[in-house]
């Protein structure tokens, strides 16, 4: 098995991607990592992944998984009885809870609008949105320690969508540096049109996902020097049974939705970096009088003269989730995802696939961990 020394002379980081309550997946993934010394130097983060990254960036290494565990506890209902359901109740009682989140939100998360949107003031922050998420800025004040976050000790990225422009954003209190405030992460996670867009500096943001639920690219925008081992924790599954109900229907197409647009991102930041990989051996096979012209200069600008490895886990369904499943914060799903996400990273720990001589010889490598073992590959172009 891997210890934590394997990771001394890496930059270790963590992508965490939004999903609603699938996000309790990311607390097992992160007491995998934990227990084997995987401390992230980055955690990235959007939507309830932005959340994530700061219950852990947001205090000491010895509190965080406490912390975690805390706050999942705290935007849950005291519903530990439907563990004891059998079998064939549980996909009701799921969707029961999902039913009680749509009519009365979460509690320190976000509550309904007194006024619907199609009968408030056009402009009013009611009339953008069916819920109010300022419980979930009191419950960030209170579970995280945003000094220590903007200390840099831990680099946090966060990915929001600007309403205005539609561009994605990372709020980063390392480069650019920036000062982080619950509003910064609510920011992450302001999905329409449940959410309200959060205002911050004077500029409307929506969630992340908007337009990237994986926050890949702020590692690619600024990758770090040597060798990088990131862990992508990924809430959806590409794979799946064909679809037999409209709900199924919709479960399936959101699943496939976002599940390839992860598997894209992945293989798009691999290619480019092994691009810019083959830019720096180019210009350093060059005579000097041809490296310094500025013609090769501005072409091998964008080099990359470190290593990286993408370890990809993914949480699979079970067949009581449904489409509403996001939505879905019961106790014992909660308990369930993230038993899950352990046992998952656990098993990626346990093959390091980083590791191994079989790792092709590229500088940026994807290992896939699943069921069926580890499948990896390092895209060129």
């Amino acid at each position: 098995m891997a210890k934590a020394k394997d990771a001394k002379d890496s930059t270790v980081i963590l992508v965490l991607q939004g999903g609603g309550a699938l996000g309790a997946y990311h607390i097992g993934a992160y007491q995998a990592m934990h227990e084997a010394g995987y401390a992230p130097d980055w955690v990235a983060g959007t939507s309830i992944g932005a959340i994530t990254s700061a219950a852990l960036v947001g205090n000491p290494l010895e509190d965080r998984l406490d912390k975690l565990h805390e706050l999942w506890h705290e935007i849950s209902r005291p519903d530990e009885w439907g563990a004891w359901l059998p079998g064939p109740f549980v996909k009701a009682f799921n969707a029961g809870s999902a039913m009680e989140t749509t009519l009365f939100g979460q509690p320190n998360f976000f509550s309904p609008n007194l006024v619907s949107p199609y009968l408030s003031v056009p402009g009013t922050r009611s009339a953008t949105a069916f819920y109010d998420t300022s419980p979930m800025l009191a419950t960030l004040s209170r579970l995280c320690d945003f000094d220590l976050i903007n200390s840099g000790s831990t680099r946090i990225s966060l990915g929001a969508t600007n309403v205005r422009t539609g561009d994605i954003v990372y709020f980063d209190n390392v480069n650019p540096k920036q000062t982080i405030g619950p509003e910064h992460v609510l920011a992450s996670g302001s999905l329409p049109p449940g959410f309200p867009a959060t205002v911050v500096d004077g500029e409307s943001y929506w969630d992340g996902g908007c337009v990237s639920n994986t926050p890949l690219h702020a590692i690619l925008d600024d990758p770090p020097p040597g060798h990088a081992l990131v862990f992508v924790v990924d809430l959806w599954s590409a794979a799946g049974e064909l679809p037999n109900t409209p709900d199924e229907v919709s479960w399936r197409s959101e699943e496939i939705q976002y599940a390839s647009r992860t598997a894209h991102h992945m293989k798009t930041v691999a290619a480019r970096l092994n691009l810019r990989s083959q830019l720096a051996t180019l210009r350093a096979s060059l005579p000097k009088e041809v490296a310094d012209t500025p013609g090769v200069q501005n072409a091998t600008a964008l080099s990359y003269e470190g290593s990286m490895d993408m370890v990809h886990v993914h949480y699979t369904p079970t067949p009581d989730e449904a489409s509403n499943s996001p939505a879905e914060f019961s106790r014992p799903s909660i308990a369930r995802r993230s038993a899950a996400g352990y046992a998952d990273m656990k098993l990626a720990i346990q093959e390091a696939p980083w590791l191994v001589a079989e790792r092709p010889a590229n500088a940026a490598v994807v290992h896939r961990v699943g069921p069926m073992g580890v499948r990896q590959y390092a895209p060129a172009t």
